[in-house]
């Protein structure tokens, strides 16, 4: 079995300039807008980051989800690490067996999700999916959540790919353990952190260093073009390091 990264969410106060700036520093487009959020009081848009995605949501009305997480959170911020993998009953059964409840977990034809109670993970939202129908487990196959034909949307000049993500806590060493039990993983040592090696991304847990709350701080995304990126950036003051920028309260870290 196989479990890999498909889909980081960030949640905004606002979805507009952060679509704005997304587009422009990183070159990519909208490719959906789900309509299904409405009815948690948000809004969204998805862009393809070579054959993975990348949302952002925002609260439309007060007392949303997406709108204490704001607040808990002290801002814009990472907020969910959403997983495919290739068999979904046996993860399931195994989520069940830890006694971990679920936010969402709903399974239809063409699509299962399970998103996992962050009050049993801690650390951000954990997902694991599983796309159903023909070329399902292709790399760069139909993913339900983007909608159809998500594909013709990508642009490559500037990204090319999101290859890891550092969730950051108090207690960095057991919540990685806690997460690597739920994806049936190894916690490995990276440079004196903990990291769980999806089949296409790492999850780093490194204790917090910028004043927030425990949560999804830096993603890591591959770029083609890391100068375009960096001066578009710039124009923005929203370079924070020599390879890393800063949209939506994440640090994006360009590999």
């Amino acid at each position: 079995m196989w479990i890999r990264l498909r889909q980081i969410c960030l949640v905004a106060a606002e979805l507009a300039p952060v679509e704005e700036a997304l587009c422009d520093v990183l070159d990519v487009k909208v490719c959906h807008r789900d309509p299904l959020v409405r009815k948690y009081g948000l809004e969204n848009a998805l862009f393809p980051v070579g054959n993975q995605l990348l949302e952002v949501v925002a609260p439309t009305e007060p007392n949303t989800a997406g709108g204490r997480y704001l607040d808990r959170r002290g801002g814009d911020g990472g907020y969910m690490w959403i997983t495919q993998c290739d068999n979904h009953p046996p993860r399931k059964k195994h989520v069940a067996a830890m006694g971990i409840r679920t936010v969402t977990d709903r399974d239809t034809d063409n699509y299962t999700i399970m998103q996992l109670h962050p009050a049993d993970t801690a650390g951000t939202f954990f997902e694991i999916d599983e796309q159903k129908g023909d070329n399902a487990h292709d790399a760069d196959g139909p993913w339900f959540p983007a909608g159809d034909g998500w594909q013709t949307s990508k642009v490559l000049d500037r990204v090319d790919g999101i290859v890891g993500g550092e969730i950051q806590s108090e207690t960095p060493g057991p919540l990685a353990k806690r997460w690597a039990e739920i994806a049936e993983l190894n916690v490995e040592d990276q440079n004196g952190h903990a990291m769980i090696q999806f089949d296409n991304a790492q999850l780093r847990f490194v204790e917090i260093a910028d004043g927030r709350p425990e949560g999804l701080g830096a993603i890591d995304i591959k770029a083609n073009d890391k100068d375009a990126i960096l001066a578009s950036a710039d124009a923005r003051g929203a370079v924070t390091g020599d390879s890393q920028i800063t949209i939506c309260g994440t640090r994006i870290n360009l590999v």
